[in-house]
């Protein structure tokens, strides 16, 4: 089985596309964005410390970065979690807070990622409260 951190540096297929239906609030033919797990990540590790960041507005900036006018939800949640599991195991390994990708800085109680993370949501809203963050 492979690890969390082999999914995050898995090569993906991803690219701006028309969407091909209208689901949540993305609307048939829009051009959507279909990141890498890599690409989410990084951008997570864009955003400063202190600052956080919801889910909508992580796809907005994303979207925006990438030349598209919306995010792929569906691929959005899978990528969350992976970068959230991969930083995680890399904690486990010995690495530093400041070394991982601060994915608390999106994710927080009421994010439904949070509830299936494997280490549980305690990580999230310490970190969230060490950075004044709201829980």
């Amino acid at each position: 089985m492979k690890s969390w951190n082999d999914r995050l540096n898995t090569q993906g297929i991803n690219g701006v596309k028309p969407t091909p239906r209208t689901m949540a609030d993305v609307i048939e033919g829009q051009p959507m964005l279909v990141p890498t797990a890599r690409q989410v990540d990084d951008f997570i590790r864009s955003i400063p410390e202190g600052v956080e960041m919801d889910v909508r507005a992580l796809r907005t900036a994303l979207a925006i970065e990438h030349g598209a006018e919306v995010t792929c939800p569906v691929t959005i949640g899978y990528h969350l979690r992976t970068v959230a599991e991969a930083a995680n195991e890399d904690l486990e390994r010995g690495m530093t807070l400041s070394e991982i990708a601060p994915f608390w800085r999106v994710l927080d109680a009421k994010t439904p990622t949070t509830s299936k993370l494997s280490f549980g949501a305690a990580f999230v809203a310490a970190q969230r409260k060490r950075e004044g963050l709201k829980p």
